[in-house]
């Protein structure tokens, strides 16, 4: 039987050849970018005040002091949106300026509506009272501050999100060059399972079809949807997947039949094609019988466990990387985790264990161990918010040690309460 490094390390060998795509940003939430995006323009596009206020030459206040004041006319009033060109400006010159506004030569700070002193009454003045020097470019967002022209916005193989997409819609960039969505077929196996919403007993729901389908909507794929096959159609689904291998479908994945028991038909039927390699069993805890094939035209095969948690744990581990290598997205790192209480397991086996990333008092990161690591236990999944990694080989873990530890969503995302 494979050890999970080894059947991860075969899995991680291959990939899915995908192509690019240009599509609007519109439409491009979670997608992966082909290509290296660059701001064609600077942002801000010019100089524009932060605060509302008025706008002057600072060099014209150099010698001002409150024995030395300046009346300055103002000539203008400008909000932002106005096109803020003016043809003449004569010394000693100011404009009512609104946050946002542009503001062009020879103006180049701003004195905020709060610091000004006015002439006459504030309604009725046309002069504003200057009794010190202005510090050139105060209260102003300068031109290409944030972003200048070239500067690089996202890089190759980066998995798109809002504020991305806010910055592209802000410089201007409409269009972008992404990775086309990888195509996924999903049958769940089973006549123990039902779509009814009330069922005997002997009968579990389908709740692989529901946990796979919502953790698929924020990857870059196209997850079709097939009804439950029993365990007496092996013919229909052989049909099935000839259909698939002729069709766009990248990946085939099913979840169930794949253990060694006298209805589990995957196994030998996926045999029965040609294949590139196959690998059955991988000694893992949840998730042992696990199955994974490259067919021989490049599309692969996972026939993933039917117990819900196992289904997360191999999904999470073979399938994600093997979408994401393919896609060109940078494999996560591991977070390194003190662990929080002891643990202990078979020596053979890895463990894919259900816990919570906390930082203690002095900011470590740290890992604890949530009660109810049985496979058929679902509640640890739901108050969980990362997999810690218990490696085979080793029987006992003590608390303080140090553990690889993964996001639930693959993301790195954690989420600290």
């Amino acid at each position: 039987m494979n050890t999970y490094y080894s059947a991860s390390k075969l899995i991680k060998k291959n990939k899915l050849n995908i192509n690019n795509e240009i599509i609007n940003i519109k439409d491009a939430l979670n997608r992966i970018t082909a290509s290296n995006i660059f701001s064609k323009a600077n942002y801000p596009a010019d100089n524009n005040t932060a605060f509302d206020g008025f706008a002057i030459n600072s060099s014209e206040t150099r010698n001002l002091n409150k024995n030395n004041p300046r009346y300055f006319k103002i000539i203008k009033v400008l909000a932002a949106g106005d096109n803020p060109n003016i043809k003449r400006v004569r010394k000693f010159s100011t404009i009512e300026i609104m946050t946002g506004s542009i503001i062009k030569k020879p103006f180049d700070t701003i004195i905020p509506f709060e610091n000004i002193e006015y002439y006459q009454k504030k309604n009725k003045s046309k002069y504003i009272i200057i009794k010190n020097k202005i510090k050139k470019s105060q209260f102003l967002r300068l031109k290409g501050s944030d972003y200048k022209k070239g500067d690089k916005i996202l890089k190759k193989g980066q998995l798109i999100n809002s504020a991305h997409i806010l910055a592209l819609k802000t410089l201007g960039i409409e269009k972008i060059l992404v990775k086309k969505k990888i195509n996924i077929v999903f049958y769940p196996t089973g006549n123990e399972l039902s779509e009814k919403k009330n069922i005997p007993f002997w009968k579990i729901r389908n709740s692989n079809t529901s946990y796979l389908s919502s953790f698929i909507k924020k990857l870059p794929v196209n997850f079709k949807i097939k009804k439950i096959i029993k365990d007496n159609k092996t013919n229909f689904f052989k049909k099935e997947i000839k259909k698939n291998l002729k069709s766009n479908t990248d990946i085939i994945i099913t979840s169930g039949a794949v253990s060694a028991g006298k209805f589990d038909f995957i196994p030998n039927l996926i045999k029965k094609f040609k294949l590139k390699n196959i690998s059955k069993g991988v000694a893992i805890r949840p998730g042992k019988p696990f199955l994974f094939a490259r067919f021989v035209n490049n599309k692969f095969f996972f026939g993933l466990p039917g117990n819900p948690i196992s289904t997360a744990a191999c999904f999470r581990f073979f399938v994600l990387p093997l979408i994401f290598k393919s896609l060109g997205f940078k494999m996560e790192k591991p977070i390194i985790a003190k662990l929080k209480n002891n643990f202990s397991k078979k020596k053979k086996f890895t463990r894919f264990i259900k816990g919570k990333i906390t930082f203690s008092k002095k900011g470590n990161i740290e890992f604890r161990i949530l009660k109810g690591q049985e496979s058929y236990k679902i509640k640890p999944l739901t108050k969980s918010n990362a997999w810690g990694i218990f490696k085979n080989g080793v029987t006992k873990f003590k608390k303080g040690q140090d553990i690889e530890c993964y996001s639930s969503s693959g993301f790195n995302e954690f989420l600290i309460n």
